[in-house]
């Protein structure tokens, strides 16, 4: 199969430091789809806090009751272990509500990111995965999709905790004192400039971060993908280096990140007991001087400490919130990516979506395809069909050949709908094909690939791919046609063998038979071959070449060959040259004309008998 590659895909450079209020809303949208999970987590988040403000309250009055007045009855002594087992009660519920509400929530986020991002990359073209790398599609999936749910959930939880306790307790210091209230008020304007002043340098670095983590990621795909060809190339050392330089260069920018971190919380710190500080220094002279009681004193000095507790919390969430709104934005990038093959809505209202189809719209097909003034081109300097025509007729089998890069699989990708022209129109019995939609044209196809894929699970399972309600008779028929079912039962589990990892315990050829065996229990209108049998030996290919002529009969055709030998007995065989048809005509015909066809036939004449020759 011919690879048409764009400009390869370069991450968009997240520099700025703000924080992005328009890429929040539409996460926390995701999270209020699990309102009754977040408002029980809210409500215990406030009930917690509400225990850590009255706590100090009823220590207050226990002191004030027990060491100030000394004059107490055994009924203060059972009421006050009534009100902290109360306290103690509340707690251990709380706590409990809000750990098990935040799991869950987290669990939900990260299953709804996840599962929009995997359905959006079923809806997207090929052209996406044309310049998108493999390892910046798995870092949105895996790393940042639990980043971000982690910090929508327990980040969530400790900033309603943080800001429910901060209110409340001002509120309660105004309420009992508010000259030494106003001491701590006046700390708050000074904390904040200093949170944002970090806030910028932080976001700044874990974008770095997030962003060499896609390439360390798409690294560690490629590393493993192509193993086998960084050992026979003797590449290990090239490709050592290229990974330790990305580790370096990570660890350098996380490192920056996280001294930038430990500067700034520290210094929240020594503000938080400068307050304490001066607490104790105009309190201490106030309660000398009679203008408030020790139980006062207590209690703004314990609700002092307690109140710039949550602010250093809060400012180690804005740090996570900045590293997380990275993730955020290249998640909801790939959420929001605009898909570039879509029914129109008058069409999906019609034959409804890829998911959920309308069948009962769907009508037959026969098969009659043409291509009328087409133009195509992957780049605006990349032109690959120029007004390219072709009629073809239900039932033919038509071959496409041609130099490498000619355009054939362009062509036949067209066909399919994985592209759509930029120019002309392609119509399908008559009516241009987008007039109906992707899913019931794909229902009527067939495609077997240069490089078959597999997925993990048995032979039954993966030729069922092809049709998932076909029985096992059916099955095992469509192995048989393509003359899978000798080397299947040689297998100790047959049919019930397992592929493995995208066929890895298979050779390439009984690979490309199971692959050819889905495309035919589909029982497709259009079949497309693309290099289909260029993965088996020669000796399979003779054997099967009649079986496939019989497989072709009835339904319309479209080889891609270089292998010539296979497309000899197409009733249409079209030449093309740089997205243009320069021949076109039966096998005789071609050679009859003794041109471009003529010469490509007789180079591999010789060479492909002395092969048969052997069997």
């Amino acid at each position: 199969m011919e690879v048409k590659s764009l400009n390869n895909y370069e991450e968009l450079d997240f520099s700025t430091s703000k924080l992005k209020i328009g890429v929040w809303t539409k996460i926390f949208k995701m999270v209020m789809k699990r309102k009754g999970y977040v408002i029980l987590m809210a409500l215990s988040m406030i009930s917690l806090s509400a225990l850590d403000i009255i706590s100090p309250i009823v220590s207050a009055g226990a002191i004030e009751t027990f060491f100030e007045n000394s004059n107490y009855t055994d009924q203060d002594i059972i009421r006050f272990i009534i009100y902290f087992a109360g306290i103690a009660i509340g707690y251990a519920i709380t706590i409990w509500g809000f750990i098990k509400l935040a799991g869950i929530v987290e669990t939900e986020v990260a299953y709804e990111i996840r599962y929009e991002a995997f359905v959006k990359l079923q809806e997207l073209s090929f052209s996406y995965y044309d310049k998108t790398q493999a390892g910046w599609i798995m870092a949105r999936l895996t790393s940042d999709s639990r980043k971000l749910a982690e910090i929508l959930s327990w980040g969530l939880v400790d900033m309603l905790w943080g800001g429910a306790t901060m209110v409340g307790v001002l509120a309660i210091l105004f309420v009992i004192y508010w000259p030494l209230a106003l001491i701590i008020a006046a700390l708050v304007p000074l904390m904040f400039l200093v949170s944002m002043y970090f806030r910028k340098k932080i976001l700044r670095d874990y974008r770095g971060v997030r962003k060499i983590n896609s390439k360390i990621t798409a690294s560690y795909n490629e590393g493993i993908l192509g193993s086998k060809t960084t050992k026979t190339l003797v590449l290990e050392d090239k490709r050592n280096k290229e990974f330790s330089d990305l580790t370096t260069d990570m660890k350098n920018t996380s490192i920056k990140a996280i001294i930038n971190s430990s500067i700034f919380y520290p210094i929240l710190i020594i503000l938080g007991y400068v307050g304490i500080l001066l607490i104790f220094r105009i309190g201490g002279n106030y309660f000398l001087t009679g203008l408030i009681s020790i139980t006062t004193l207590y209690l703004f000095i314990n609700y002092t400490t307690m109140f710039f507790e949550p602010i250093s919390q809060i400012a180690r969430l804005l740090g996570e919130f900045q590293q997380a709104q990275a993730s955020a934005e290249r998640i909801m990038m790939l959420i929001e990516t605009k898909v570039d093959i879509v029914d129109s809505p008058v069409v999906t209202e019609k034959y409804g979506t890829l998911f959920e189809p309308i069948k009962e719209n769907w009508e037959p097909i026969k098969g009659d395809i043409s291509f009328e003034n087409v133009s195509f081109r992957y780049t605006e300097k990349e032109s690959v069909l120029e007004d390219f025509n072709l009629e073809v007729k239900a039932g033919m089998s038509v071959a496409l050949v041609g130099a490498t890069g000619s355009g054939k699989s362009t062509i036949v990708n067209l066909l399919c709908r994985f592209y759509e022209p930029v120019e002309g129109v392609i119509k399908i019995d008559g009516r241009d094909y987008k007039d109906r939609s992707v899913g019931w044209l794909h229902s009527n196809l067939g495609y077997v690939l240069q490089s078959p894929h597999l997925f993990k699970g048995t032979i039954m399972e993966n030729i069922r791919y092809g049709r998932m309600d076909a029985t096992d008779e059916e099955v095992i028929k469509a192995a048989q046609i393509v003359s899978a079912d000798e080397f299947i039962n040689e297998f100790d589990e047959g049919y019930n063998t397992d592929v493995g990892d995208s066929g890895g315990k298979l050779s390439l050829g009984q690979r490309q038979l199971i692959s050819f065996a889905r495309a035919i229990v589909a029982d497709p209108k259009i079949l497309v071959l693309d290099e289909a049998t260029s993965s088996i030996d020669t000796k399979t290919e003779y054997l099967i070449q009649d079986v496939i002529a019989r497989v072709l009969k009835g339904r319309t055709s479209f080889i891609v060959a270089h292998r010539l030998s296979t497309i000899i007995n197409s009733d249409l065989i079209v030449v093309i040259s740089k997205g243009r048809i320069i021949e076109k005509g039966t096998h005789r015909e071609l050679l009859a004309l003794e041109g471009e066809y003529y010469n490509l036939y007789r180079n591999q004449f010789i060479n492909e008998a002395m092969e048969r020759s052997k069997y």
